[in-house]
């Protein structure tokens, strides 16, 4: 299946996370498909050992917050990709957020992101190749409701992948952002509770992107010869669009 000029053939192993379920375990399985060895990271044992199963991936159950895990990962394994798609979210305004929430979206959106490219990057700025990929969201460069902590996050992701190209100027090193609209996978009910409602909610009767399109656009960037850096990709539903103006009057003031 390799084209001319594809560098799959450069690289030979790669690390996913949040790789139990959705766009991740798509792009572990599109990744395995093209000859790498592909280490997929995730909590769920359960689920990982299926993703196993079916693609031949190396499973390793580890929080991709628990930092001496992954340390002791990275240091074992020396890794050509590197696609950090593990996120969470707890919806709600600044004025409705808690202390908790707030540390686990900082600790999982952004603090393990930042030491998976520490641990990782240099390696491949001294072998002269790689590429990583990150995937933030349509929130990191637009505002929409209730979301504060998570735009936040995924903002920091975003301009992180900016910050890598310059770190490793004059290497190979390569560093896509996806940008997710919607998507077709379970984390609306990992977020909202895993409900019917849920799904009727966002995701019923919706043309929606699936999970291997976002592992086919990864798949895209990854293939384009060595010498093209594919830097951003925002992919959304056709029948989504971004952004919008809200105006309103002052409340009256209390009686």
């Amino acid at each position: 299946m390799k084209e001319h000029n594809m560098p799959f053939s450069d690289y030979k192993t790669a690390l996913v996370t949040g790789a139990s379920s959705g766009i991740g375990a798509a792009v572990v399985e599109r990744l395995s498909k093209e000859g790498l060895q592909v280490h997929a990271l995730a909590r769920s044992a359960d689920k990982l050992a299926d993703l196993a199963a079916r693609t031949g991936c190396v499973p390793h159950a580890i929080d991709v917050s628990d930092l001496a895990g992954v340390t002791r990962l990275a240091q074992e394994i020396e890794f050509d990709v590197l696609v950090n798609n593990a996120g969470v979210d707890r919806p709600g305004s600044i004025l409705k957020a808690d202390a908790e929430g707030i540390d686990l979206l900082v600790d999982v959106n952004l603090r393990a992101v930042l030491h998976l490219c520490r641990l990782v990057v240099p390696g491949m700025a001294a072998r002269d190749r790689g590429h990583v990929v990150n995937i933030s969201s349509i929130a990191a460069a637009y505002n929409f409701g209730g979301n504060s902590t998570y735009h936040a996050t995924k903002a920091a992701v975003s301009m992180l992948s900016r910050q890598l190209r310059i770190d490793c100027f004059g290497k190979r090193v390569r560093v896509t952002e996806i940008c997710p609209g919607r998507v077709a996978t379970d984390i609306f009910a990992h977020v909202h509770g895993d409900s019917e409602d849920t799904y009727k909610r966002f995701v019923e009767g919706f043309e929606l992107p699936q999970a291997e399109d976002i592992a086919n656009a990864i798949a895209f960037a990854i293939a384009a010869p060595i010498a093209v850096n594919v830097g951003h990709m925002e992919i959304t539903p056709t029948l989504q669009v971004p952004g919008g103006l809200s105006t309103t009057r002052p409340e009256a003031p209390q009686a």
